[in-house]
């Protein structure tokens, strides 16, 4: 780690449980996130900001006005180019020291399983629960770490499964294909929340690849930002869970 590096990090480096090491292995790390919305403008921005070494960003969306009142990695000079690209230039403009790999493309089946096998953690910023489902067999299939968040009207979740052999996942919470298709066009979204949901899947897949604190494996955060109820469920493994027991 060079001068230049010592000096951009020095923040986080100072922290006992990061240092040297910690900020090493952040920027040896490489992360994929699926979706540059609401959920990912702030999940990219500090990650890349804390020094990840590899982002690798995939969506396959355009920005559109209706975006930006949310998507703070957009901004109006955008609309109408790929979601991706946009992301891509703000977050070499905010660290020019990351590496940036743009997938404009919605991944699928043995793509999503490739780019999955290639990162040390996955954060799923999608918004939809098909999508969500994919991305959790391919990150059980080949056990990599998923941070998965999601955010509607004043209401944000957010948890962490490890994927290894005792923990749960994704199928474990939601067993059954419930119709779960509310969308924020549909139902609509208060712009701090997915800023919120977002800033806390950041922390946890830094925490995870730093090997730092307690991740929320196995814990359900439910936030009401109405309320500003914060809560905390417990998730087991499901013994007949369709996707991590066949394994």
């Amino acid at each position: 780690m060079d001068d230049s590096q010592l000096l951009r990090y020095s923040r986080q480096i100072m922290l006992p449980q990061i240092g040297i090491e910690g900020q090493e292995r952040l920027c040896n790390s490489k992360v994929l996130i699926i979706g540059l919305g609401g959920l990912g403008s702030p999940v990219a921005m500090y990650l890349a900001a804390a020094g990840v070494g590899q982002l690798r960003l995939c969506d396959f969306d355009i920005v559109d006005i209706s975006n930006l009142q949310r998507q703070i990695i957009h901004n109006n000079d955008d609309i109408g180019k790929l979601k991706v690209e946009s992301a891509r230039e703000k977050l070499l403009a905010l660290n020019p020291l990351v590496k940036i790999i743009p997938i404009a493309q919605r991944l699928e089946n043995d793509d999503l399983l490739e780019q999955v096998k290639q990162v040390d953690v996955v954060l799923d910023c999608s918004d939809n629960l098909p999508t969500r489902f994919s991305i959790n067999a391919a990150c059980v299939k080949t056990q990599t770490p998923l941070v998965s968040g999601a955010a509607i009207r004043m209401e944000g979740q957010i948890t962490v499964f490890l994927n290894d052999t005792n923990s749960p996942c994704y199928r474990c919470l939601y067993p059954s294909d419930v119709d779960l298709t509310e969308t924020c066009s549909q139902t609509g979204i208060l712009a701090p929340m997915v800023g919120l949901i977002g800033s806390l899947q950041a922390l946890e897949a830094m925490k995870i690849i730093m090997a730092v604190g307690n991740t929320l494996t196995g814990q359900l955060l439910l936030v009401d930002g109405l309320s500003m109820d914060i809560n905390q469920l417990k998730l087991t493994k499901n013994l007949n869970c369709s996707v991590c027991c066949k394994l």
